[in-house]
């Protein structure tokens, strides 16, 4: 196996020092998973605080009524058998849904999980099983409605569901019409550049969106098609049944919303002492939850002895809302740092699988798990994962550059590049002749000063329209010199948006669609027989039909 190492920037970020052990970092969340008897007191403290959490057998039986309603989950059938047993654990990790399947570090985190289940069964000896949390009740419509491929071009191409008003209401809450969705198919098979399995990747998305499903459905379905055979239960967080199953804790968040502030605000305290700023800051009278309403979804405040979104759409008083939320709990939703809790309390949380911003919004939770009596589960960083396909491996070749330098330092080296095709120093030359005409010039303006009033400044504005011509003339030889290396640019600007698109993480921009496009299944096999460090960490990885390599950035072995 051929690996090649890359070392990033340093961070320092919270997430990155609770990744590395930090012990005052990792003194927020209890637990690390490099520690193997954090795995074994956490499956401890869940069988202790089992009888706190809702009836599993209601939520198998929901998520699998879920998955039959919305046509995803059949193959994810054992995984559900198990989560009936007594004694079952869960990995959970989470995002909201995304089009055509999001971006990559969706589908790397879905991975994370599976794999993290899978090691966490094997050391604790009982049964453990992967499940991705969809976050269907966040409004953010915009951001979940989103997906972008390379065009054969090599440009970065944007593809969105048009015409669909999501408003402020849950992304599981919007209809998507057949037309939006046809259209945007449509837009995708156009940018899709053409390959062996583009007819077969479209035929399934068209049968995926063909009876016009919601963005979290259509979101389901392909997850489940791509990871459902690894064990992966799929729950949208805003399903009815699952809501009916969380009404006593909306209501306990309800009734406790000042002792959920007070905890939250010790968490900000902690993180702050570190020296870091807190991920998400909370106001004081923040109450952390939603209600579903006609105005949209509204995040509620404590008023007084009740509750009030800030427009004053919605009012009640403690009792009602205390009230609803355990009988009409279809009307709410958890905020951001309500939502772990509401997770611990529905399912028994062995572990959970947090991105770099996830982990540091939670390292605020502490003081709220301890208040509530459940506990923090272990944190895993999701790894993060740069994908290099073979052309891309040869144009670097090309260029003489290595994936370190093109993900991190490509301006500086094409930079440098472009410098060195310069022969004949036009830039210094052209330096040259501005420096000698001015200062041809400036013996001359004096005596224009001292001959007549006016005729020194006319003589600068003279002096200014020829500086303007040499400076045209120097444009036009720059634009002829990159005319010249229009091709050369074009492969450094392709390598650029394959490794680095629109100067972001390549997993934050580009879709697993486009990858599965190019590869076909063989792609997601190549990726579920890939072990992953349950520490996380950044990982370049290089990949083609007959075999795939996988390396932790800065410490790479065979």
């Amino acid at each position: 196996m051929k690996v090649m190492p890359l070392s990033g920037p340093a961070g320092d970020s919270l997430a990155e020092r609770f990744r590395r052990g930090d012990p005052d970092v990792c003194a927020l969340f209890g637990f690390h998973p490099s520690r193997a008897g954090d795995w074994r007191r956490r499956a401890d403290r869940l069988d202790e605080t089992a009888p706190l959490r809702a009836n599993r057998e209601r939520l198998a039986a929901a998520l699998g009524a879920a998955g039959a309603r919305h046509g995803y989950g059949a193959s994810a059938e054992p995984s559900l058998r198990k989560l009936r047993q007594p004694g079952c654990l869960v990995v959970v990790g989470g995002q909201q849904a995304g089009l055509f399947g999001g971006p990559l570090l969706v589908f790397y985190k879905a991975l994370a999980v599976i794999r993290t289940a899978a090691a966490a069964e094997r050391m604790l000896g009982r049964p453990v099983v992967p499940l991705f949390w969809i976050a269907g009740e966040d409004h953010d419509f915009a951001e979940a409605n989103v997906t972008h491929v390379l065009s054969p071009d090599g440009a970065v191409r944007q593809i969105r569901l048009e015409g669909v008003a999501g408003g402020r209401h849950a992304v599981s809450r919007t209809p998507v019409p057949a037309s939006a969705w046809e259209d945007a198919l449509d837009r995708l098979a156009r940018a899709l550049p053409d390959s062996a399995h583009k007819p077969a990747l479209l035929a399934g998305l068209r049968e995926t969106i063909a009876d016009a499903p919601t963005l979290t459905v259509a979101f389901a379905r392909l997850l489940d098609a791509w990871l459902g055979g690894e064990g992966l239960l799929i729950m949208d967080a805003d399903d009815p049944e699952i809501r009916r199953l969380e009404g006593a804790f909306f209501r306990e968040l309800a009734e406790r919303s000042g002792e959920l502030a007070e905890a939250l605000a010790e968490g900000e305290r902690r993180v702050r002492a570190l020296g870091f700023a807190p991920q998400a800051e909370t106001p004081e009278d923040g109450a952390h939850l939603f209600v579903h309403h006609p105005m949209g979804r509204l995040l509620l405040y404590r008023k007084g002895d009740g509750f009030a979104d800030r427009r004053g759409f919605f009012r009640a008083d403690r009792a009602e809302l205390a009230a609803m939320a355990e009988n009409e709990p279809e009307r709410f939703s958890t905020g951001a740092l309500s939502r772990p809790l509401m997770q611990d309390f529905l399912l028994p949380v062995l572990a959970t699988v947090l991105g770099p911003a996830e982990i540091a919004y939670w390292g605020q939770l502490g003081p709220a798990f301890e208040r509530f009596g459940i506990g923090m589960p272990v944190i895993v960083p999701r790894p993060s994962f740069t994908f290099l396909e073979p052309w891309t491996e040869s144009l670097l070749g090309e260029l003489g550059l290595t994936p370190e330098e093109a993900i991190w330092r490509w301006e500086e080296r094409r930079a440098a590049w472009l410098e060195s095709l310069e022969e004949k120093g036009w830039d210094e030359r052209y330096r040259a002749v501005r420096e000698g005409i001015a200062a041809l010039y400036d013996p001359l303006l004096k005596e224009l000063d001292a001959a007549e009033t006016g005729l020194g400044d006319l003589g600068r504005k003279n002096l200014a329209r020829i500086l303007e011509q040499v400076a045209y003339l120097e444009r036009r030889t720059r634009e002829a010199f990159l005319r010249r290396h229009e091709a050369s640019l074009r492969r450094w600007d392709r390598v650029r948006a394959a490794l680095c698109p629109m100067g972001r993480p390549q997993e934050r921009v580009l879709g697993a669609i486009h990858f599965l496009n190019a590869y076909g299944p063989s792609w997601i096999g190549a990726w579920t027989g890939t072990d992953m460090d349950a520490e996380g960490g950044h990982m370049l990885v290089r990949f083609d039909t007959a075999a795939k390599e996988v390396c932790r950035l800065g410490s790479c072995e065979n």
